[in-house]
């Protein structure tokens, strides 16, 4: 079969849903080079993306397009339903506090305690130190971290502090997660534990995320498990069976040349996909 992203199912969505909480439209940008050219696709509520993919195709700033951190040279890109390629910087302010990222390497202030960390949003609005500590600890609960409250990031492990910056991502319960290698750097218990958190955001809150990753590991995970707060841990679906909201992208040389299931993905006969997945 000669599939393509156009021809997918989610491709062909991506350029109609009204409803998607991210939409990308014929998005291209250049660096001297181009990095990324026609990419079209949608993320519906609900809905887990996974950028898959080696180093340097474009998947971190396709990241930083979603949020208004980059702008594109052509195409449109809305999110939360209003247009943001072109839209003023006062105008992405209240749109980003709707977003939640976990940068790479978690991306810390050292100089602060975990508590500062966590709400350096809610503290930079001024809000009560009350309501702050309150939802801090919320935060840290649902990562499992309470007890770092008081402490410096220098005095956590790399898990640790990647769990730290999920929470400082959940702090305004965002409606849009965006990890970019939220496991990168980390050893396979450590990433299977990241990956756990992710699970449990996807399946208990149902907030619709795009995860950035190249491990084929972690992304089989996603897909194939789903966390049960019966009993606080991740267990596996049925034999064959995936995760229906949780679905694949993969860019190459800056286009969007895959857009579909993990059943669609294992099976796929483009040379790049089936590269990458031997």
């Amino acid at each position: 079969m000669n599939e393509s992203a156009q021809s997918s199912p989610h491709g062909r969505a991506a350029l109609a849903d009204e409803n998607a909480v991210v939409a990308f439209r014929s998005v291209s940008i250049e660096f001297v080079l181009p990095v990324l050219r026609d990419v079209s696709f949608s993320v519906a509520p609900g809905e887990t993306r996974i950028l898959l993919g080696p180093a340097g195709v474009g998947k971190s700033v396709l990241l930083k397009l979603t949020n208004g951190l980059l702008r594109p040279d052509s195409g449109d890109i809305r999110l939360f339903g209003e247009e943001i390629a072109r839209a003023p910087e006062e105008m992405l302010f209240p749109l980003r506090t709707r977003t939640g990222m976990v940068f790479q390497e978690g991306a810390l202030f050292d100089s602060l305690t975990i508590r500062d960390n966590v709400g350096y949003q809610l503290i930079a609005e001024h809000t009560p130190d009350e309501e702050i500590d309150h939802r801090v600890h919320e935060s840290l609960r649902f990562v499992g971290l309470e007890e770092t409250f008081d402490l410096f990031p220098g005095s956590l492990s790399g898990g640790m502090r990647r769990r730290v910056a999920i929470a400082r991502a959940l702090i305004h319960d965002p409606e849009l997660l965006l990890y970019d290698s939220p496991t990168g750097g980390l050893d396979p218990v450590t990433s299977t534990t990241i990956i756990e958190l992710i699970m449990k955001q996807r399946d208990v809150r149902r907030t619709p995320s795009i995860l950035v990753t190249h491990r084929l590991q972690d992304a089989f995970t996603l897909c194939t498990h789903r966390f049960d707060p019966g009993q606080g841990r991740m267990t596996s679906l049925p034999q064959g069976q995936s995760d229906a909201g949780t679905t694949f992208l993969m860019l190459e040389e800056g286009r969007l040349i895959f857009d579909g299931s993990l059943h669609e993905l294992v099976h796929s006969e483009i040379p790049f996909v089936r590269e990458f997945l031997e």
